[in-house]
């Protein structure tokens, strides 16, 4: 029988059980209960009975359609998805910038492909460039400036220091980021200082007051914020606002307000900053267009935000303040996981005309052919940490699944942007049916698609879905084969050492159901495909093989992971670890110059191309 306590968790939204690493489930405490019951705003010792008769989560209605564009209704199509930053140029200040952006939709366009996919653009904590995770951002509906190609700025002069200074951060291994961030910094400051003197004037000037006005509040505060951060930051009281004074954590206090009128300038170059990320992206957008990619470009959105940074400073009541987004013990993370994200509340996100949900899409989408939503289990629910908890304190906690897919589907139509969710892990029963019913692409990643005689044939996966072999998240499909992924997680601690012996043994029939699967789809004949300890060029047969099966599934879209074309070794990032390993730093080993004539790179395309050209064929005779 529930308990008071139990009806009242169950009617705003919480689960009364979580998951355990055996598949098991096991209850929630009252602690729990009450912790996340008062990071909801709700006081169970005096709720009142209209409280616990209210009810959150999902109603099934008549789901909201999403954009689909006619031409998939015949075609299938790809494109190369990767991480901005890493991107190597000869002209770039030691990170991937908008300029680069440009030159891979050249790239795309001469290979065959149809979109260049992004890692989250959404705006960092400027003045403290090392927190540098897409996945962690200040704000989502903001850009990162450090992706302004500087030099493309009217008004650019560099002299030999400059170039010199440049050529350093250009060689390193890892993106400098306090490097890049002071230089790009330091530069933009002196050309918004020369800018403003002949902005009144030019149709530059009036594009910038223009967008400040559409931007409103929301931009006016994320600057003042940036501008608050540096402050703060150069104090030593931290850049983000939970260690600022009290009087400084509010954005309508009298001293905040003080302060804006006293660094109003400043204010202004964080809003330029914005303006120049907005356009030379919107100019990368316009490239795409024109060069005759179907889809254009493909952007993800982060499934929260940091804790104290833009978003959550900016607009208080639509997050919850005193929980966290993490993930409950599964086989891989025995003991859970604990984002550190702010998620927004259940009773905010999708409320009003000018909700932000609404407002954090619409940001994406107004550059976009395609948006990625991380995470897409969000859509119903959300696990959530108590603020000073751990995840086996944790619950899932319910969002409005109808009012969310409604928002996705007008914003989707207003902007003609394809949807994807990322539908990976511990899914709610009936999620995937929804989103299909949404017209949502399901996110398919070969070493997943396995049951248990072996890995999925091609033709398992669904036509609403986007097929690839590795992510963000995942080593390259090379550094699978070789176990590279369990031997990361062993080294930093993730998994205890008698998981890590059971992932071994069961990576050796996943290497031999691979072979079986390709050779059945007729994606690689056996005799190419390599052994486990095989040279870099068996190993490269097999990568070509492995797109050749993605490239004949009957998903309308399938992505090739750019650090997977270029034969990477190291991975992006090693979910799990902050410290021990530099995620979101790495750099691909090949110049966006050179890439056009690597062997691997053109044997991947073609193979693509091969295959979406043949399902095409087919699918026209039927």
């Amino acid at each position: 029988m529930k308990s008071d306590l139990d009806r009242l968790a169950v009617a705003n939204g919480i689960s009364l059980t979580r998951p355990s690493p055996d598949n098991g489930q096991v209850p929630i405490t009252d602690a729990t209960k009450h912790h996340l019951l008062s990071a909801l705003g709700v006081d169970a010792a005096t709720a009142s009975r209209e409280q616990q008769r209210m009810t959150r989560g999902t109603h099934k209605k008549d789901i909201p359609k999403s954009y689909f564009p006619q031409y998939l209704e015949r075609k299938r199509v790809w494109g190369i998805s990767l991480q901005l930053y890493e991107l190597r140029s000869g002209r770039n200040w030691g990170i991937g910038d908008f300029e680069d952006l440009v030159e891979m939709v050249r790239l795309a366009q001469s290979l065959g492909a149809d979109f260049v996919g992004l890692n989250p653009l959404h705006a960092p904590f400027l003045a403290d460039p090392n927190r540098c995770s897409p996945y962690e951002p200040s704000n989502r509906q903001m850009l990162n400036p450090l992706y302004i190609a500087v030099d493309k700025v009217p008004g650019f002069e560099g002299g030999p220091e400059l170039q010199s200074r440049l050529q350093a951060l250009r060689q390193t291994d890892l993106v400098d980021y306090v490097g890049v961030a002071a230089t790009k910094q330091a530069t933009l400051r002196r050309l918004w200082r020369s800018w403003q003197a002949v902005a009144n004037a030019s149709i530059d000037g009036h594009d910038y007051e223009a967008f400040v006005r559409e931007g409103g509040e929301v931009l006016r505060r994320h600057a003042l914020f940036e501008t608050l951060s540096s402050f703060m930051g150069d104090r030593n009281n931290g850049t983000g606002w939970r260690s600022w004074p009290a009087e400084y954590q509010r954005p309508d206090s009298a001293e905040v307000a003080e302060f804006a009128d006293d660094h109003a300038d400043t204010i202004r170059f964080h809003m330029w900053l914005q303006w120049l990320a907005h356009s030379q992206l919107t100019h990368a957008a316009d490239v795409a267009r024109d060069a005759g990619l179907r889809v254009g470009l493909y952007l993800d959105l982060a499934v929260g935000e940091a804790i104290d940074g833009s978003g959550t400073w900016s607009e208080p009541g639509a997050y919850i303040s005193d929980a966290t987004v993490g993930s409950p013990p599964d086989p891989f993370a025995t003991e859970g996981q604990d984002w550190h994200l702010a998620p927004f509340h259940p009773t905010a996100i999708a409320s009003g005309g000018d909700a932000p949900y609404r407002r954090m899409v619409t940001a994406a989408m107004r550059y976009a052919g395609a948006v990625r939503i991380d995470h897409a289990a969000a859509l119903r629910r959300l696990f959530l940490v108590p603020i000073d908890g751990a995840p086996e304190d944790g619950a899932y906690v319910n969002y409005p699944q109808d009012d969310l897919l409604r928002i996705l589907a007008e914003a989707s139509e207003t902007f003609s942007c394809l949807v994807i969710g990322e539908d990976l892990g511990m899914l709610p029963e009936g999620l995937q049916d929804d989103l299909a019913q949404a017209r949502i692409l399901s996110y398919r990643i070969l070493s997943y698609e396995r049951e248990d005689d072996g890995f999925k044939p091609v033709d398992a996966y669904p036509r609403l879905s986007l097929a690839c072999i590795s992510t963000h998240d995942h080593q390259t499909l090379a550094g699978w084969w070789r176990g590279a992924d369990i031997k990361a997680r062993a080294e930093h601690g993730i998994v205890p050492p008698d998981v890590s012996e059971r992932h071994i043994e069961r990576r050796q029939e996943e290497r031999q159901d691979l072979k079986v699967a390709l050779d059945e789809a007729g994606a690689g004949p056996p005799d190419r495909l390599p052994t486990e300890t095989a040279s870099d060029e068996k190993l490269t047969d097999l990568v070509v093989s492995a797109h050749r099966f993605v490239a004949k599934t009957p998903s309308v879209l399938a992505a090739v992971r750019l650090a997977d074309m270029t034969g990477e070794n190291r991975p992006t990032n090693i979910p799990g670890t902050s410290d021990g390993y530099p995620n979101w730093k790495p750099k691909l080993s090949v110049p966006i110059e050179e890439l056009a004539t690597l062997p691997l790179v053109n044997e991947i395309a073609a193979a693509f191309c091969e295959e979406r050209r043949k399902s095409g064929a087919r699918r026209s005779r039927s």
